[in-house]
């Protein structure tokens, strides 16, 4: 499933499979949540909403029943600490 990315409210990333009618939403967390029987309009709706985190939760969070999504691990990026720590010696 192709991901749009956006930065609305607490998401991260929207994404739909027609032929299943899934709807996938990431958090900022990391977390995700699919949604089976999302029409394409609600998609539509959603992925070109100018407030997108508040159709979310109009017309998604409460309307579809969800699923935790397996999500891929994202590595965390290096701290400024890591990136300048002194090399240990062998």
């Amino acid at each position: 499933m192709e991901m749009k990315r956006i930065n609305a409210g607490k998401l991260r990333a929207i994404g739909y499979e027609p032929r299943e009618r899934l709807l996938r939403v990431e958090f900022d967390d990391g977390s995700a949540i699919d949604y089976a029987g999302v029409g394409q309009e609600v998609w539509r709706r959603l992925s070109t909403s100018g407030s997108a985190w508040s159709y979310y939760r109009d017309n998604i969070e409460e309307e579809f029943m969800g699923k935790r999504a397996a999500t891929r691990s994202h590595a965390r990026p290096a701290g400024l600490d890591d990136l300048f720590k002194p090399q240990e010696e062998d």
